[in-house]
């Protein structure tokens, strides 16, 4: 990196100065964001990126499941664009810097190339995609999904919130329903800066992470039945109680995380019991398992083991318990060229860095299965997210937009002795 580069810097008030722009769009009482995807507010958002890309000299386009591509044009426009990004929705209770973040330090690397007179080899895009939070329409990371070839474009389409009302009626509303095929962009590759939603960075006063890996997912679907008697005339012996052996089940998956650790980690977040009732013996009842590990060895014996709980537990219980697993996702391993160029722009600005693994999804976990990606990340006070007190400094937000920025710079044919990706 020359030394007219390694001094090139973000605008950290500007940045600062969108990041708090921006979360008038849904604003809480409280201080978060509450920016449901393809909702009111979202469009909200969306019309301000627009502009601000537009004021920055990209084309935006828009395809068909409303992911936003902005491009900053290169010298070899034949080259697919560096994509850099992350999304604007939030979960219900969000903040301020989910997806957020990535997303603006994004438009802020192209206005400091704009400011500086910087023309890269490859193109630049900055991308927006819809509905990473998962919070209205299932699944999580949707556009990226389909864009990796997960889902079809009509598949997402036709998903439905709790109203009833489709992805394409929601893009349709807010007038985000883009021309453009999905998959139509093409990158040569992917970074995406995002805080980490977790606490190691902070418990260690590192400022960057360097995203190696992410870990793999497993989602189940569960369903208990037993059977539902009086409270108070049942005796102990004679019951079928499905909350009892639900309590059970709950305790196994911890049990199997924490044996399996310490790179495996299981929640159920959600139950619901039938027709429940004080003085009657819960009869049936479903619930959900969520369960990670940067392993796929470690995923596979999860798995058999939850399963083996599960028929030890029903047939101890006598009653009938089906765990059916509705998606895995296999670990993410990011790419070495580009994870490098991470930890090479992190030691070259001089922040304190460690090498770290992804625990959530996200959008730039999708991308890698089909072009080289890799993430930053920077800390969040006390590890917070999905909470309207998750909070970040302006001085990390900056470095990690400044590592985002000459990470850019040296794939894209730009810094001394960079090597485009072609």
């Amino acid at each position: 990196m020359t030394k007219a580069r390694s001094n090139l810097q973000i605008d950290s008030a500007r940045l600062w100065g969108d990041i708090h722009e921006t979360a008038k769009f849904g604003g809480t009482p409280k201080g978060g964001v509450k920016r449901l995807t393809l909702g009111p507010e979202d469009k909200q958002v969306r019309d301000w990126f627009r502009k601000a890309c537009e004021a920055a000299g990209c084309d935006v386009r828009v395809d068909a499941l409303g992911t936003m591509f902005a491009i900053r044009p290169g010298r070899d426009m034949s080259k697919p664009p560096i994509g850099i990004g992350s999304h604007l929705d939030t979960q219900p209770t969000g903040g301020k810097y989910d997806g957020i973040l990535g997303t603006l330090a994004a438009l802020e690397v192209v206005r400091t190339m704009n400011d500086a007179g910087i023309e890269t080899d490859i193109p630049i895009c900055v991308c927006n995609w819809t509905n990473e939070e998962g919070s209205r329409y299932a699944p999580a990371m949707m556009a990226s999904a389909a864009y990796a070839g997960d889902y079809t474009t009509e598949d997402i389409l036709g998903r439905k919130d709790a109203d009833g009302i489709t992805v394409a009626e929601a893009l349709d509303t807010i007038g985000y329903r883009g021309a453009d095929a999905v998959g139509k962009q093409k990158f040569s590759a992917f970074v995406e800066l995002h805080i980490e939603q977790g606490p190691l960075l902070e418990a260690e006063n590192k400022t960057i992470g360097v995203v190696d890996r992410g870990q793999g997912i497993m989602w189940y679907d569960g369903a208990i039945t037993g059977f539902a008697s009086h409270a108070g005339t049942t005796p102990m012996p004679l019951r079928k109680d499905a909350l009892a052996a639900f309590s059970e089940v709950v305790l196994a998956v911890e049990k199997l995380a924490r044996d399996l650790g310490p790179n495996a980690v299981g929640t159920v977040g959600e139950m619901e019991i039938d027709n429940p009732s004080r003085n009657v013996i819960p009869g049936d009842l479903t619930f959900t398992i969520d369960i990670r590990s940067a392993e796929s060895a470690t995923l596979d014996a999860l798995h058999a083991g939850l399963q083996k709980a599960a028929a030890e537990i029903a047939a101890r219980r006598k009653v009938a318990v089906d765990i059916r697993r509705i998606w895995r996702k296999e670990p993410t391993i990011f790419d070495t060229r580009l994870v490098e160029a991470v930890a090479n722009a992190a030691q070259e600005l001089g922040y304190a860095n460690r090498r770290i693994t992804s625990g959530a999804g996200h959008d730039a976990c999708n991308l890698a299965t089909v072009m080289p990606a890799a993430m930053i990340f920077v800390p969040c006070k006390d590890g917070i997210s999905h909470n309207e007190l998750e909070d970040a400094t302006q001085a990390d937000c900056a470095a990690g937009a400044n590592v985002l920025l000459h990470t850019v710079l040296s794939i894209a044919g730009v810094a001394s002795g960079a090597k485009a990706i072609s």
